[in-house]
């Protein structure tokens, strides 16, 4: 006899068991050589080796489906269950980078989208600047749901500069978090596209996913991080530095903004161009420029993009 441990999670205990072990006792049926035992996120299986490959064969399909899709009701189990292939249904589409909740395909869309993606595979670091609407912080934030999905990393912090189209904080109601939380809006946007609303809610809750202005990083060290700085064009050059130095051990950094559209004062330097400048070409940082060619929202947008660019350049 032989033993095998697996933890369950992404799926909550309730999602793959259910109530009073109901949907863990339909599985059973089809193993009847093997004992399962349930304990929290942890289902320990004994029998044999045969046995012990061809339901973590199947339980693959269920992680898959419950990637996929955000639930796992007792008859898909049993449609898996009944298939009968074990590999086809729960192989993975590697250009896939996270399955949506509404069972969405989220993926690298053009080849400079594409690049982020190879970068991330390669370097620790990665600047990014392109349009509104190149996909550069969804293609992040996305990465970034992914390392936490495969436990590259143990949490996701997203920041941004409190600094946008000339508005001051101050004259905004609410407390400090109400203030804040229209500059960190499209994190939210991006982060809804890609979890489940109550496990979403959850890793805001424990911390495993933070979301805060960029001030609120000084005297940290990011360790075991993915960590996004979005509409860096609007940090200073002293506030990227101190940034860029919040790297701790097995993290990864990437930065994003669009430097057409800076709302610092004229007279103080954007960060992003900055250390665009000085670091390119230090092993370890990749650098990628998206273009109008990238944009993936209403092909107005596209439009609009090329004509402020045509009209910047006279």
């Amino acid at each position: 006899m032989s033993e095998k441990t697996l933890t369950i999670d992404p799926i909550p205990p309730l999602e793959f068991f259910g109530v009073n072990e109901r949907k863990l006792k339909a599985i059973a049926k089809y193993f009847p050589k093997l004992k399962l035992i349930a304990r929290g996120q942890v289902l320990k299986l004994i029998g044999d080796e045969d046995s012990l490959e061809e339901f973590e064969a199947r339980f693959n399909q269920f992680v898959g489906h419950y990637n996929k899709f955000g639930n796992l009701h007792l008859l898909e189990i049993e449609r898996l269950l009944l298939s009968e292939s074990n590999g086809d249904s729960g192989k993975v589409d590697e250009s896939v980078l996270v399955y949506g909740p509404a069972g969405n395909l989220i993926k690298a869309r053009t080849p400079n989208q594409k690049k982020i993606v190879a970068a991330s595979e390669k370097d620790d670091m990665i600047f990014v600047i392109g349009p509104a609407g190149s996909g550069k912080t969804y293609t992040a934030v996305a990465l970034a749901v992914r390392a936490l999905k495969k436990r590259e990393v143990k949490r996701i912090i997203l920041t941004r500069p409190a600094v946008e189209a000339g508005e001051s904080i101050g004259f905004l109601p609410g407390d400090m978090k109400e203030k804040l939380d229209p500059y960190l809006q499209p994190l939210y946007d991006a982060l809804m596209d890609m979890l489940p609303p109550v496990k979403l809610a959850q890793y805001l809750e424990t911390g495993v996913i933070q979301i805060a202005p960029l001030g609120f990083m000084r005297g940290r060290t990011l360790d075991h991080a993915f960590v996004i700085l979005d509409e860096a064009q609007n940090a200073t050059d002293a506030q990227t530095r101190m940034f860029l130095t919040r790297m701790g051990n097995s993290a990864k950094f990437i930065i994003t903004g669009d430097v057409t559209q800076i709302d610092l004062p004229k007279k103080v330097q954007s960060g992003l161009r900055n250390a665009w400048n000085m670091l390119n070409g230090v092993k370890g940082i990749s650098f990628i420029e998206l273009g109008g060619s990238d944009i993936v929202r209403h092909p107005l947008v596209k439009r609009i993009v090329d004509i402020y660019a045509k009209s910047d350049e006279k």
